[in-house]
């Protein structure tokens, strides 16, 4: 655990501390075994996993959270591990906070999976698609327990007050501006079945950082990551080596 903003925050670190560091961020309501499939394949580098704060073993924020408020406490967080300009890695509402952390510290790349960074006018319909979507999961035989167990594990109709005011602040906060900031490449990739957060928002992002491209992958949804892994991690292993 680490104590970071009056809170204790859980992480997991392996691989080869000696490596290039990668920062691996799940998504809403989920934790650090969501983003272990990715590293888990690529353990010749330094992985540091986060359950954000509110999820999994890491405690709630004690007031409500902006983007930059989870960006600054990851900073905190690499700054008490001695890891300076890592790759981000961030699936949805984690890519939102690599976004952020990229337009504000050193980051050597970043990899994008289906973030959300503008007002969703749905609103909260973001958080329902997105569990519809989890529930499919095609080709996922394996994970289906997996996900079910993982996936939507602080439902915005259970979540804590704390964390329905943090949902609410996300949905609704713009980081459009904070994205032209960004200095480093990026890969962007994304479902074209992604009902959560449209693949029209993947070009858009493109065309808001100076050195990025979108991959996409043909039939997935909000979680194309998983349901192409080995296509994820040929990816991420040649962007890392570039």
């Amino acid at each position: 655990m680490l104590h970071v903003n009056d809170i204790n925050i859980n992480y997991k670190r392996y691989g080869n501390i000696s490596g290039t560091p990668i920062v691996l961020l799940h998504g809403w309501g989920q934790n650090i075994e969501m983003m272990e499939p990715i590293g888990n394949n690529l353990l010749d580098n330094d992985i540091i996993i986060f359950d954000l704060p509110g999820f999994g073993k890491s405690e709630e924020p004690k007031f409500v959270w902006t983007i930059k408020d989870y960006a600054e406490c990851i900073h905190k967080c690499l700054e008490k591990l001695n890891v300076k300009n890592p790759i981000m890695i961030g699936h949805s509402f984690g890519g939102k906070i690599t976004l952020m952390y990229a337009s504000m510290y050193d980051t050597k790349k970043i990899v994008l999976l289906a973030s959300p960074f503008k007002k969703n006018i749905e609103k909260l319909s973001f958080k329902t698609k997105m569990l519809k979507q989890a529930k499919k999961l095609p080709g996922l035989d394996k994970l289906s327990q997996f996900a079910k167990k993982h996936v939507g594990s602080t439902d915005y109709k259970n979540a804590s007050p704390m964390m329905r005011n943090i949902l609410v602040e996300h949905v609704n906060n713009d980081i459009t501006e904070d994205i032209k900031k960004i200095n480093c490449s990026a890969i962007i990739i994304w479902g074209t079945n992604d009902e959560a957060v449209p693949l029209s928002d993947a070009y858009i992002l493109e065309s808001l950082i100076k050195d990025a491209a979108v991959i996409e992958y043909e039939g997935c949804t909000h979680y194309a990551y998983l349901e192409r892994l080995g296509q994820t991690i040929n990816i991420i292993s040649s962007f890392i080596k570039e």
